[in-house]
């Protein structure tokens, strides 16, 4: 028995190069679609973590502040505790000084460690002032974190939606694309995708609309607009290289 002979790109008519060059164009499209809807959100749910990432970063940054000041306030009381202790005990030497020269130097002392106290206090005012303001900070960078995050949640919700609706459609639509492919000449599909790539749309194949290119509008002569409606040779538009085909090709065949 005789084998029967595979069917290649070279075997179709111009006509069926053309509806299958259109529904190839028509399935692809149907997949830009899916993957631009599905491609917003990972950008969103992206910009979110960023968002939550310089708010941790941040919130952490003033709670390490926070925590140098209230070392810092720690660190000025037992200064006052030093201070309070060696007052004590010049105090105690003025009653043994045995001229006026050891007193006024003991007086001295005292007078400086007093001055010292009064600094470590002013000190301690403002250190306990920016903790208040680092705090108050705080509870903002706390809301707005609380707020991003349950932003995220929702997002990452609603992808994972998505995705488990388009997945499939994705798939289904990607093997619709290959099988279509294998009806074309290989040369077909290199400039098909070639356009398609640069393309802001992805559209390779358009249908002529109102005397005009779909992709690019620009007008069309009434001779290749004849020449597109006979289907007989692949024709592509003179301005921006898409293929065209007439508006009829996704219609029934007639008999």
């Amino acid at each position: 028995m005789a084998t029967k002979k595979a069917t290649t790109g070279s075997d179709f008519t111009v006509e069926e190069k053309l509806k299958a060059l259109y529904n190839l164009q028509t399935i692809d499209s149907e997949i830009d679609r899916i993957r631009t809807i599905r491609g917003e959100l990972p950008l969103e749910v992206q910009d979110l973590e960023d968002d939550i990432a310089g708010l941790e970063t941040r919130l952490q940054n003033l709670t390490d502040e926070v925590n140098a000041f209230e070392d810092a306030i720690v660190d000025r009381k037992n200064m006052i505790t030093d201070a309070l202790a060696a007052i004590k005990k010049y105090e105690a030497q003025q009653g043994k000084v045995r001229n006026n020269r050891e007193f006024d130097s003991i007086n001295k002392e005292i007078e400086y460690q007093n001055l010292e106290i009064q600094l470590c206090e002013k000190k301690m005012n403002a250190f306990k002032a920016n903790i208040e303001s680092k705090n108050e900070l705080i509870e903002v960078a706390k809301t707005n974190l609380d707020e991003r995050q349950k932003d995220l949640e929702a997002k990452k919700a609603e992808l994972d939606s998505i995705i488990a609706e388009t997945e499939k459609d994705e798939v289904k639509l990607t093997k619709q694309s290959k099988a279509a492919e294998k009806v074309i000449e290989d040369r077909l599909i290199t400039a098909y995708k070639r356009i398609r790539e640069n393309s802001l749309n992805g559209l390779a194949v358009v249908k002529v609309e109102r005397m005009a290119c779909g992709g690019c509008f620009n007008k069309i002569p009434p001779q290749r607009i004849l020449d597109i409606s006979l289907r007989k040779k692949i024709i592509v538009c003179e301005h921006c290289g898409r293929v065209l085909v007439d508006p009829e090709i996704d219609g029934k065949e007639e008999a």
